[in-house]
């Protein structure tokens, strides 16, 4: 037996010598390397279709394996082969300088990660002084369907419109309780969040979301623009009212059914044995908190991260409050705001005695903990993009872009919006893809037809929260899956059929509005064939039982 444990000693102390060797021979070739002029070089596979390979790759086999942070490293690992042309070394280089060390270096993303742990620290703290339990309970005498717990959960994202970061963690935290005591799913709950964050930010005139896409209407009232677009925003408001849909008429199909049927027959909210969030949850204390408890903090939060919005786009300098939104910095200004409610939190608990300081500090690395997997998978996801960057994406796509601008100009918002689909979902960003097409369809419609661009820009957006809402590799999805808790594969596989059906509807929409050029036409037509293809899925449920 000693000798066995011996073997085993040894064994673990030569696998460290070899790990510790292997990193430090990595370490000293990234040392030893020459600095490489990243400005002058490009990659021979720059600005071709290879360069949406590393995503497609990635998501693929997250799809296949429900594996997430192998499948990205792997996706990452492609990437920088193909940047640095199958070199060992330049790989490598590649792997951590132009990614890991690159974007968790960036100062947009460690606000967003500031943000991320202090909203895992407010939920830690509100669940163990007894606030998320006592809200719970009191949303029970007044909430007493899953119909009524569904709608709940869509109202409370649709009034937090602000920001799509801010929407997922805040919704999550709130009505996960709700949503547990009527045995929804945490897919159905991580949809809920992820349909009313993006699609909802992105028809909010005062949101981050806005003041993203205005910057880029560059010749034009970008405000005014972004105002007349929102009829036409098709994939957002036919995603409000599919949400509002299958609430009320009870239809689930896909995968998530399979997790919403097994809810409700087995009381397993998470289906898969994989629940990385489970012993969160198992660790809440009910505390002696009440509905105040929850609602201060939560109010606290929002009020504290809009000032802190507004604060970095100029509010306190002159600025209007119109124009501090356009010019606010979302990361900084989400990253202060929680910093303050989380201090407001701490205080309101402590002078009401429901937890001591010490407890209130123990809540810290439980909430840290408890974002972990967000954190890694954002950080993955990050990498990637930057991969996707490096290999000339944006570029490709501009350039296929402008080459079929000119033809079939009726037809161009349809395509500019499957075109916005294909690219956030390789790229995972919806703000990239803003970036990349708006500006190609206000120089095409320069002068010509402004409804025609109305509609095109409009299509951008749509195609962009489209496919930032399907994709694994979205920081939006992975924070929807943050905040209800849910397995990040099981969260992607039971949306996509949702997001892909209202997808299928907007391009059917967006083909209608390019010829009558109105949406109090089209956006009719887009509500009564949704509605057609529910009804056709409720009937064939029915034939099939």
């Amino acid at each position: 037996m000693n000798r066995l444990k011996e073997r085993k000693t040894r064994n673990a102390v030569f696998r460290l010598f070899a790990l510790t060797a292997v990193f430090t021979v990595l370490f000293a070739v990234i040392s030893l390397a020459g600095e490489e002029a990243a400005d002058t070089y490009q990659p021979a596979l720059y600005a071709t279709f290879w360069a949406l390979v590393p995503p497609i790759v990635a998501i693929g086999l997250a799809l296949i394996t429900k594996e997430v942070y192998s499948s990205l490293f792997v996706g990452i690992l492609v990437g920088a082969m193909f940047y640095s042309g199958f070199q060992f070394e330049g790989t490598v280089l590649q792997v951590f300088r132009g990614g890991l060390v690159s974007v968790l270096s960036d100062s947009y993303n460690m606000g967003i990660l500031i943000f991320l742990v202090i909203l895992g620290v407010m939920v830690s703290l509100m669940n163990k002084a007894g606030g998320s339990a006592a809200f719970g309970r009191w949303a029970g005498t007044k909430i007493k369907t899953r119909a009524g717990a569904q709608l709940a959960t869509i109202a409370l994202g649709v009034l937090i419109f602000i920001d799509d970061y801010f929407n997922c963690l805040t919704v999550g935290s709130v009505m996960r309780p709700v949503t547990d005591k009527h045995n929804i799913s945490r897919a159905k709950l991580a949809y809920l969040i992820d349909a009313t964050a993006a699609p909802i930010c992105i028809i909010a005139p005062i949101s981050s979301w806005a003041a993203a896409v205005t910057g880029f209407v560059e010749g034009e009232d970008g405000f005014a623009l972004f105002v007349s677009a929102i009829p036409y925003n098709f994939y957002a408001l036919l995603t409000i009212i599919m949400m509002i849909a299958i609430a009320l008429l009870g239809i689930d199909y896909g995968p998530m059914a399979l997790h919403e049927n097994n809810a409700v027959e087995n009381d397993d909210l998470f289906t898969t044995p994989d629940r990385p969030y489970a012993n969160a949850a198992a660790v809440d204390n009910v505390g002696r908190g009440t509905v105040m408890d929850l609602v201060i903090p939560i109010v606290s939060l929002i009020i504290c991260c809009v000032i802190g919005m507004i604060y970095t786009g100029g509010f306190f300098e002159g600025a209007g409050f119109v124009e501090a939104f356009s010019g606010s910095d979302a990361s900084e200004g989400l990253a202060m705001g929680s910093f303050f409610g989380l201090l407001i939190t701490i205080i309101l608990y402590m002078i009401r005695r429901i937890m001591t300081f010490e407890e209130c500090m123990s809540c810290v690395p439980e909430g840290f903990k408890a974002m972990v997997p967000a954190i890694l998978i954002l950080s993955f996801a990050w990498t990637l993009k930057a991969m996707t960057d490096s290999l000339g994406a944006a570029e490709y796509v501009a350039a296929m872009m402008e080459t079929c601008a000119g033809s079939l100009m009726n037809m161009l918002p349809a395509f500019i919006f499957l075109v916005g689909c294909g690219l956030a979902f390789a790229t995972g960003t919806s703000w990239g893809t803003f970036g990349i097409l708006i500006p190609i369809v206000v120089a095409v419609f320069a002068n010509s037809n402004h409804e025609l661009m109305t509609i095109s820009i409009s299509a951008c957006m749509a195609g962009a929260v489209c496919g930032d809402h399907c994709s694994p590799i979205s920081d939006t999805t992975i924070m929807a899956s943050a905040g209800a808790q849910c397995n990040h594969v099981n969260h992607v596989s039971t949306q996509l059929p949702y997001a892909v059906m209202v997808a299928a509807v907007s391009f059917v929409t967006y083909i209608v509005a390019g010829f009558v050029q109105t949406p109090w036409i089209s956006l009719p037509v887009g509500i009564v064939l949704l509605f057609a293809v529910l009804f056709v899925i409720k009937y064939c449920q029915k034939k099939t039982i």
